[in-house]
């Protein structure tokens, strides 16, 4: 068993899809499960849709209007016979989540959220597994939600393993193609649940383990992992080999190639990674499996946008001690940020954080009643893994440095 995953970029068009079906010929498809993303820009246009749910119900029915609009075309683009019945397929999510904003009471952006957003990968995986019987390619659509049970932690659920695995290995032949959701999954009560945006990886993942599948592999528009990314970074080079450990440590400092959570359930099963090119599914791409640290050894670049630096100091001068600290990371988890780097002396506490589900501002208030504080929002964070003097230097050209902290192996710049 095989576990293949596509990304919104490989299908954003018809174009896209037919060429989706190219990989599945060139590679076989037999013994093949294909985890999807929602097709292109859909999660921005759906999170829009969400938006205006909660603010702007006057423009709610065009946003809508525009992600049905997009998916017509494609469908148009693909189906010559529009009395396919894709066609009813598609129209009944989009009329099931109408229906969903007119019946829906409750108040939570978090839960409107998961309920709604992976309409985008039910339409995307319907319309791709009805063009792959189309032309000859026989595939099972599966209902993701039906195997990945979660918890209720809505936006970043965490999987019920046991549930899970006994959902996929009771219940999935392995033998044919499968067509299925990334991202999703349900709670104990069918409620839709979502693993965290980009969780299409971890979706994969989760599968390849529960299937002991040989390989994953993850379709993209990049030869491979390269050691930055190249919309930040100039001259990079491809990784032909990266361990799990060393993948793991690129991912939690936010390389956007490999979602953090998707290497773990792979590494305790030792089934190899590989990111290839989907306009050139025979090149050799990146293999993450256990193994050389990294081939070839070059520095590698990371950067996180639009996060911020919280600096904290007692009100009366006094130490920060086990107490301060365990009260700082308290409202953090209260208020949900995400931790990138920590820097602390006697007297100080810094802090660079994601402000995932903007709740900055209360965070604030609440840090104020007990420290002087100053924030820095919109700040860059860097980090060099096998980092050397050259590839500091060069960083930090004609930026201004907020926070740096050099370990062994990695250094974390914070500017501006």
């Amino acid at each position: 068993m095989r576990v293949y995953k596509f990304g919104g970029a490989s299908v954003k068009d018809a174009n896209g899809v037919k060429n989706l079906a190219k990989v599945l010929q060139t590679t076989g498809h037999e013994n093949t499960l294909v985890v999807i993303s929602a097709m292109g820009k859909t999660t921005n246009r759906m999170e829009l849709v969400i938006k205006n749910y909660f603010e702007n119900k006057d423009q709610l029915q065009s946003s809508i209007h525009e992600v049905i609009k997009c998916h017509q075309d494609i469908l148009e683009d693909l189906f010559t016979n529009n009395r396919h019945q894709v066609f009813a397929d598609v129209k009944a999510f989009f009329d099931e989540m109408n229906a969903f904003f007119r019946s829906n009471k409750s108040p939570d952006y978090n839960y409107v959220y998961d309920q709604v957003i992976g309409y985008g990968e039910l339409i995307s995986t319907t319309i791709i597994s009805h063009y792959l019987n189309e032309i000859g390619l026989k595939s099972h659509w599966v209902d993701v939600r039906e195997y990945i049970k979660t918890d209720n932690y809505y936006r970043d659920a965490n999987v019920n393993w046991e549930a899970t695995q006994d959902n996929i290995a009771s219940n999935l032949d392995a033998n044919i193609l499968h067509i299925t959701q990334g991202f999703l999954g349900s709670d104990s009560n069918n409620f839709t649940t979502t693993l965290g945006r980009e969780g299409s990886d971890y979706t994969a993942a989760i599968f390849a383990y529960c299937l002991n599948a040989n390989s994953v592999t993850i379709w993209k528009d990049v030869p491979g992992v390269l050691n930055a990314d190249p919309r930040y970074f100039e001259n990079t080079q491809l990784l032909y080999q990266i361990s799990y450990r060393e993948a793991i440590e690129l991912a939690f400092y936010g390389a956007s190639v490999i979602h953090p959570k998707t290497l773990q359930p792979l590494q305790r099963k030792e089934i190899p990674l590989y990111v290839k090119s989907f306009l050139n599914p025979k090149a050799d791409g990146t293999c993450v499996s256990k193994g050389q640290t990294l081939i070839p050894e070059v520095p590698c670049f990371i950067v996180k946008k639009n996060q911020v630096l919280i600096s904290l100091s007692s009100l009366d001068f006094s130490y920060i001690m086990e107490e301060n600290i365990s009260d700082i990371f308290s409202l953090l988890h209260l208020y949900k940020m995400k931790v990138d780097v920590i820097q602390n002396s006697a007297i100080s506490f810094s802090v660079c954080i994601d402000n995932l589900y903007d709740n900055l501002e209360k965070l604030l208030q609440h840090l104020k009643a007990k420290f002087n504080v100053t924030s820095h929002k919109n700040v860059s964070l860097y980090t060099i893994r096998h980092y050397n003097d050259a590839a500091i230097q060069d960083l930090e050209k004609d930026k201004t440095v907020l926070l740096k902290q050099l370990t062994q192996g990695t250094v974390q710049i914070v500017t501006k």
